[in-house]
């Protein structure tokens, strides 16, 4: 099953990025309000590039100067279902400690919004 993970990365200002192993990368996302946990909210979730499947792991320090400065954690980690994936739309089942059911991102005129379905 492909994997999943949130870090906690706390750069200029504290958001959490979703990454997804999706087609040999990670399809990553940051949440500026961190990942929804109750059906019905909706989180802004903006689009950032594919990172190495070799960072599915990575916690520590970025250091200043380089992109991402700052210290970055694991908030939770798992392996997911993808139910269906369009352009617009990625629905998956995280099998996580927190996150934890189906979630769905949805691209819209303004960027991507995630919230747990």
């Amino acid at each position: 099953m492909p994997r999943f993970v949130v870090q906690e990365h706390h750069a200029r200002r504290l958001h959490w990025d979703l990454r997804l192993e999706m087609d040999n990368v990670l399809k990553s996302w940051a949440l500026p309000k961190g990942v929804p946990e109750k059906r019905g909210v909706k989180r802004l979730a903006i689009e950032t590039e594919d990172h190495d499947l070799s960072y599915i792991d990575f916690e520590g320090r970025i250091p200043e100067g380089m992109y991402g400065a700052g210290e970055v954690k694991i908030w939770d980690s798992g392996e997911y279902e993808l139910l269906e994936r369009t352009e617009n739309k990625i629905k998956f089942l995280a099998k996580g400690r927190k996150m934890n059911g189906e979630y769905v991102l949805i691209k819209t005129k303004v960027g991507w919004l995630l919230m747990k379905a």
